[in-house]
This record gives C-alpha cells, sequence and structure tokens, in this order.
C-alpha cells in the first residue's frame, strides 16, 4: 500500500495526475480529456423511449450532435442543434457517485457560441436554450410519473437569476446573453440550496443523474455550446 501511495505522489508531483483529481472534496464528472478529436463522448448516454441507453452515432445527425474539440490545449465537448433538441446524460453511480450530503455543490465551465435567436425561457413556445445543466431527481407522482429537475441555462434573454416554472422543473438562469457569450464561464451551484428554493423542501440525498443540453426547436434556430470540467465539490 505505502509503495502504491509512493508512486501515486510521484505522479502527482511530475503533473501526470490532474490538480483537481488529486483533492478528496472533488469529483471529476468529466473533463474530456480520454477522447480524441471528433470523438463521441460515449461515456455518456442518449435517452431512447424514456431510458438511458449507450450513446451511439444512430442519435447523432447533421443536425443534433455532441463531438469532443480540441483547442488550445484544451479538450472538451461541444453541442450543436439546428431546429432540434440534443441532450447526453450521466447517470449518477456510472463512474461517479454524487452524495448532496457530500459533495452539495455542482461546477462546469461552459461557453455559448451560438445562441437560439427569439428564445427565452419563461415562454413556453419560445422555451429554447443554447447551453442546459439538468440535475434530474426522484420521480414521482402516482398516475402520471414525472422526475423533480432542475434545469440550469445560459438564455439567449433573460438576466441571471431568473427562475421559470414548468411543473416539476425549474429553469434557472445562471449565464446570459446579457453579459455577453463567447468567452468561456465557470459556473458553480449549491443544489441543496437552489432546490430548496424553486421546490420548498429539502432534496433526495442522491440525485438520478444529470445532462448536458442544448436546443433550437421551438425557436427554428441555430444553438452552439461548449462544456467542460464538469465536477462535484464539497462547501
Amino acid at each position: 500500500m505505502n509503495r502504491i501511495l509512493l508512486v501515486i505522489l510521484m505522479l502527482a508531483l511530475l503533473g501526470e495526475i490532474p490538480v483537481y483529481a488529486q483533492s478528496a472534496g472533488r469529483v471529476v464528472i468529466d473533463d474530456f480529456e480520454s477522447y480524441g478529436e471528433d470523438a463521441l463522448p460515449v461515456k455518456w448516454n442518449a435517452q431512447y423511449n424514456g431510458k438511458l441507453v449507450p450513446l451511439t452515432e444512430q442519435f447523432i445527425d447533421d443536425d443534433e450532435w455532441f463531438y469532443v474539440k480540441h483547442e488550445a490545449g484544451r479538450r472538451f465537448v461541444r453541442a450543436f442543434s439546428s431546429g432540434e433538441a440534443v441532450h447526453i446524460n450521466k447517470k449518477n453511480g456510472d463512474g461517479f457517485e454524487w452524495d448532496l450530503r457530500e459533495h452539495p455543490i455542482l461546477a462546469w465551465d461552459w461557453r455559448a457560441n451560438i445562441l437560439p435567436k427569439g428564445a427565452r425561457e419563461d415562454k413556453d413556445k419560445l422555451n429554447d436554450s443554447g447551453a442546459g445543466v439538468y440535475v434530474v431527481f426522484s420521480i414521482e407522482g402516482f398516475l402520471l410519473k414525472r422526475p423533480k429537475i432542475i434545469k440550469y441555462v445560459y438564455s439567449s434573454f433573460l438576466p441571471v437569476g431568473t427562475i421559470s416554472s414548468y411543473g416539476k422543473l425549474k429553469v434557472i438562469v445562471v449565464s446570459s446573453d446579457l453579459d455577453g457569450s463567447g468567452d468561456w464561464i465557470r459556473v458553480e451551484r449549491d443544489v441543496i440550496a437552489d432546490y430548496k428554493r424553486v421546490f420548498k423542501e429539502n432534496p433526495p440525498n442522491k440525485p438520478l443523474y444529470m445532462r448536458l443540453w442544448s436546443d433550437s426547436d421551438n425557436t427554428k434556430s441555430v444553438s452552439e455550446a461548449d462544456f467542460d470540467n464538469i465536477e462535484l465539490l464539497t462547501r
């Protein structure tokens, strides 16, 4: 055991292990460093008939896709949609364990390259988001079972702090084109605090899964956004 720890320490000192991966208070969901250029992010899942399934090329076409890109020494995943909605999903327990009691903070980097024109999340018929991060919680209901969801968005129109409600789906604007787009932004959200704010109750300890999202179907426009360094943090 001591020899293993020594090897890990030496690798860390040599820069072979990323600094963020060394911290016990940080869980890396994905930093996309393990993918080649234009690779499909196969550590994530598609959703088909209400179930999470392996992500394959059959769920990708010219109008809706996620591919890993390389730029200036950085690797990230890019989402593109043209009059469509596209998303990938990561299930809790699939390569990471998320317990809000230990890691209440969800953090990520994103960059909005193209935001859907005319979109605004507070109007159902215009409800598109160039970039979105979902946290999906327990599925509830007697006849119609739906999950409670928090959706963090980069909005084309609404200011940061805006909250829109669609039943069990709560939309929180955390970045906005009112403050500009085209640059990388770091986002850190206290999911427990946000859940209490929008649902007026304590959240389940373990979210079911998270989702990366981009859509332009309601506005019949185009969206493109980049995501990177998706992590869980302690307070």
